[in-house]
């Protein structure tokens, strides 16, 4: 059911009793109510304008943001020609509000494929403007005042403002690093969730759990055994689980990505998020999708059809064409959906040899664009500053820009306020670069090892 919109409505009802004598009282009010925007308070602040602007004054190289800077596979491109300068006219023009046809029934084919179920297009998929637009439908129709959502840190960022702009209460839980083999880099693997804490973090008021996996920053892979305990979790409290799984297609050394909708029990309360620009490497082109019961998609629909209301309808049609093609493909060599995982570990295990070379330790992720490394052996080239508000990561990863010319994302924008100084002394690089990219990234840090050893 549908935020009740009594609260929204009293902030627009005309004022009362302004009599001459309280003229200047009620103006006061008035223009006091014209600037409130209490579920945007604490969540106006966005570390990417602030990232994004020192990358683009200072980088050489940018390993900061999360998208690819090789192009797309050429049959979706092709597709994407044929369906803007074709003879299909009213590809230019609205399609189905939900998500045009050819490309639910599509997604619909492979997810019921992928979940050993029969997937109806028009109820059980909903096309969206990117990924980002379907968790914001998932928090705008199901969380309330006095609802908590749990968080698994490290998260995306915009999981915490979502909810607290829907009036819920985020409740975090972490996911804590174990110490790695002797000799051996850690992995994404190695940050687990602690099952007690986790247990500890579901209550009454728990409406959903938000997953992410794999995971942006870590790259971590949920195992069965961790999904399942999330599941028995949720089946147990009664809540939503809220699954992006826009890297799943992005895995690597042999991992396999467990879809938490395919565990028992979990069908009827998970949304399954995904995006066709990590799918495809067109991030720019804003299609994303969600999978999961009519009795929950319905209220998505809802506030789909009542804020965006409609995808471009191009883009849908060249996507459906890429799944199509990719379905045909599936599992076989020439897929794209093996292709790029396979080169883009190649691009990571690259990233890693540079990053060790220079000092730093790698966390070698399981999965997505991103790998996080340990930056604690600088602190002796660029000193921590004591009783500072800036986690020593974001100030790191100022300096690193304006001096060394290379572009990366501290990984306490990606915890809350107060835990953000527990893991400030890492940063996220995105790989998923061409090798061009990497190899200027690694001249710069060559260069800067060189610097560090001379005497």
């Amino acid at each position: 059911m549908l935020r009740r919109a009594g609260p929204f409505l009293r902030h627009f009802l005309p004022e009362r009793n302004c009599s001459a004598g309280y003229s200047s009282y009620c103006s006061e009010t008035k223009m006091s109510k014209l600037v409130q925007a209490r579920r945007l308070e604490g969540v106006d602040k966005n570390i990417w304008v602030d990232f994004v602007k020192l990358a683009a004054t200072y980088s050489k190289v940018n390993l900061g943001q999360g998208f690819p800077d090789f192009p797309p596979p050429d049959f979706l491109m092709e597709a994407f020609g044929r369906a803007v300068s074709g003879e299909m006219h009213m590809l230019h023009q609205y399609t189905r509000a939900f998500g045009h046809p050819p490309l639910v029934k599509i997604l619909a084919q492979l997810f019921g494929k992928l979940l050993g179920r029969d997937l109806d297009p028009m109820t059980n998929v909903m096309v969206t403007v990117g990924a980002y637009q379907a968790l914001f439908c998932c928090f705008q129709a199901f969380i309330d005042e006095g609802d908590e959502v749990i968080i698994i840190e490290p998260f995306f960022d915009c999981y915490e403002p979502m909810v607290k702009m829907a009036g819920g209460t985020p409740v975090y839980v972490p996911l804590r690093p174990k110490a790695p083999k002797e000799g051996k880099l850690m992995s994404s693997a190695d940050w687990q969730l602690d099952p007690a804490e986790l247990a500890s973090k579901f209550s009454e008021r728990t409406k959903a759990i938000v997953l992410n996996s794999p995971n942006n920053p870590l790259g971590k892979v949920f195992s069965r055994e961790e999904l399942e305990l999330i599941a028995d979790l949720c089946v147990k409290h009664d809540t939503l689980c809220f699954s992006d799984e826009v890297y799943e297609w992005l895995v690597y050394d042999g991992k396999e990505h467990i879809r938490i909708a395919s565990l028992p029990g979990m069908w009827d309360r998970t949304v399954i998020i995904g995006s066709a620009g990590k799918t495809f490497s067109v991030t720019g082109w804003k299609v994303g999708w969600t999978v999961g019961p009519n009795q929950l998609l319905q209220h998505l629909r809802t506030v789909h059809q009542n804020s965006v209301y409609h995808c471009a309808t191009a883009a849908q049609e060249a996507v459906a064409q890429g799944f199509q093609r990719e379905l045909e493909h599936y599992g076989k060599p020439e897929s794209y959906f093996v292709r790029l995982p396979r080169e883009l570990q190649q691009k990571r295990d690259q990233l890693i040899q540079s990053l060790v070379a220079v000092g730093m330790k790698p966390i070698v992720p399981e999965g997505t664009y991103f790998l996080v490394a340990d930056i604690s052996k600088f602190k002796s080239e660029v000193p921590d500053v004591p009783n500072s508000d800036e986690p020593y990561d974001s100030r790191f990863a100022k300096w690193m820009v304006k001096n060394k010319g290379l572009a990366a994302i501290p990984l306490s924008a990606f915890y809350c306020g107060a835990h953000k100084d527990n893991y400030n002394s890492f940063i996220r690089f995105c790989f998923a670069k061409e090798d061009a990219t990497l190899k200027a990234a690694d001249n710069i840090l060559q260069k800067w090892k060189l610097e560090k050893t001379a005497p």
